[in-house]
């Protein structure tokens, strides 16, 4: 898939290594996610170009083609010291056909794009090609024109296999801001995280009280969701769906991801647009009206609102961030009402969020489960590792949400009624545990959770969203950009563990 010029292309070559080999090719072009078939003719120069509404594909090969069954097909063979090419282009259906392209040239312009990308890479710690392969994933979900950086290019692919939690994840997540930054900066990618804030302010702009937690590429927000009835499914997993329902929903964890991407970029020296504190003061104003509002929480439950204590904590980390960047920079700022509400969210999360007989904070006010995002509250800096309640919440976390030494997202207390939790182990969750050990100073646990994680990629070093540890497989959108983010931070982590002040945890956390 060479880097994209006008029009985007998909290069097959296939060699004749040695011998004399009878090949078949059957190419199947549906639009419309499967619905559309297109209408299909020759081109002047011999390629085939498919049409349908909007959309448009264009096969190149030497290779004679024949319709059969709606489908395209060819016979050929392959010799010794042969190659022989086949070009797919798309583009849209009213602008002239795409020009062909070298298809020798074009692997040769795709591998020095990467070697050379790669090149940038300042990471030079244990596992750097576990990152290095997370930094290409990540370049990968990324839409250059605006920098959006989707959370998977996938759509539903079952959290648990056969079941009903197949969400669409082509989509930018704010909550993945400030990791993504901080992954892209400590690596050396300094323009690619410059072009996600940037996107991330785009994203952002307007009033306050419309802000998303998640928008399209080009930061488009209406994602309306709706099914592809007319498709089956993975391994018959049902409904297919297009569009994501939950950017509609409130999540106050967002403002705090904001606030905080933004002062990073700042401690990092790196440029800001003039007008960047203005929305952030725009931004704690409206928060302060909203903080004590229920809502859906990071994992975008979809029953009724509540107190969810990690979107608490991420109101107190946007004024907490609000704070320092005022007192660092000397912007302009009501310190003394932001710090009185810093104190006052913190005073009510405390207190309302910590279960005192089992010494655990809990998912929300009120409940006496846990969920996997109270891993990141020594990482953002609510409390230090070392406090009581934090040491509490992970010795919890490790006895209700670990099975076969991986982290649960949910508490499967919650659904006792099932044989099984609702879905795999969250693998980037795993990945904050072992950041949690990291601060609290139990090098070798976190060593562990990271060496447990890595060892499930795939052939490629790809991870998915979650893994099922009795099927043994990879579970849902794949590949994931949390998941690889985490990968890579941890990995900072771990190597930086001597070196307390460069780690990705706690550059948040301080």
């Amino acid at each position: 898939m060479p880097p994209r010029g006008n029009a985007s292309d998909v290069v097959r070559l296939v060699r004749g290594v040695s011998g004399q080999v009878k090949l078949g090719m059957e190419l199947v072009i549906r639009f419309g996610f499967g619905a559309d078939i297109p209408w299909v003719k020759r081109t002047g120069d011999g390629a085939l170009l498919a049409i349908a509404g909007p959309d448009m594909t264009v096969l190149r090969t030497p290779v004679a083609t024949r319709g059969q069954d709606m489908t395209t097909v060819a016979d050929f063979e392959v010799r010794e010291g042969e190659t022989i090419p086949f070009v797919l282009t798309y583009g849209p259906s009213h602008l002239p056909i795409p020009a062909p392209i070298d298809p020798a040239q074009a692997l040769q312009d795709t591998g020095e794009f990467w070697i050379e990308w790669c090149s940038h890479c300042t990471y030079e710690g244990v596992h750097r090609d576990l990152v290095m392969r997370s930094l290409i994933t990540l370049k990968a979900l990324t839409y250059a024109p605006t920098g959006g950086i989707v959370a998977a290019p996938t759509t539903s692919l079952p959290e648990k296999l056969g079941g009903q939690r197949n969400w669409d994840y082509r989509f930018c997540w704010l909550r993945d801001a400030t990791f993504t930054l901080l992954a892209l900066m400590n690596s050396g990618y300094t323009a690619e995280a410059s072009a996600w804030h940037n996107w991330l302010l785009r994203a952002a702009a307007g009033a306050p009280a419309n802000m998303q937690i998640m928008y399209g590429i080009m930061g488009q927000r209406r994602l309306l969701e709706w099914e592809a009835s007319w498709l089956p499914g993975y391994q018959g997993a049902k409904p297919v769906r297009v569009g994501n329902a939950a950017h509609a929903q409130l999540q106050l964890d967002v403002y705090g991801e904001l606030i905080d991407a933004v002062h990073q970029w700042r401690v990092a020296e790196l440029k800001l647009d003039d007008g960047t504190w203005a929305l952030e003061c725009a931004v704690l104003e409206h928060l302060e009206k909203v903080w004590d509002q229920p809502d859906h929480g990071i994992w975008e439950r979809r029953g009724a609102a509540r107190h969810y204590v990690f979107s608490k904590v991420m109101t107190w980390v946007a004024f907490d961030r609000g704070i320092k960047s005022a007192e660092k920079f000397g912007f302009k700022a009501p310190l003394a009402r932001w710090r009185s509400l810093r104190d006052t969210i913190c005073r009510d999360v405390c207190e309302k969020g910590f279960d005192a007989t089992q010494n655990t904070f809990v998912e929300f006010y009120g409940s006496e489960t846990l969920d996997a995002s109270l891993m990141l509250l020594p990482a953002v800096g609510f409390l230090p590792a070392s406090d009581s309640r934090i040491r509490g919440t992970i010795a919890a976390v490790e006895q209700h949400l670990m099975q076969d030494g991986f982290v649960l997202r949910h508490d499967p207390r919650e659904v006792s009624n099932e044989k099984q939790p609702i879905e795999g182990a969250f693998l980037a969750c795993s990945l904050w545990l072992a950041d949690a050990h990291v601060l609290a100073g139990e090098f070798d646990k976190a060593q562990a959770l990271f060496d447990r994680v890595v060892g499930i990629a795939n052939d490629l070093g790809l991870l998915a969203e979650e893994y099922d540890s009795g099927e043994r497989r990879q579970t849902g959108n794949f590949p994931q950009a949390l998941t690889h983010i985490a990968l890579i931070n941890t990995a900072q982590n771990l190597n930086a563990a001597k070196r307390p002040a460069e780690k990705p945890a706690v550059q948040r956390a301080t």
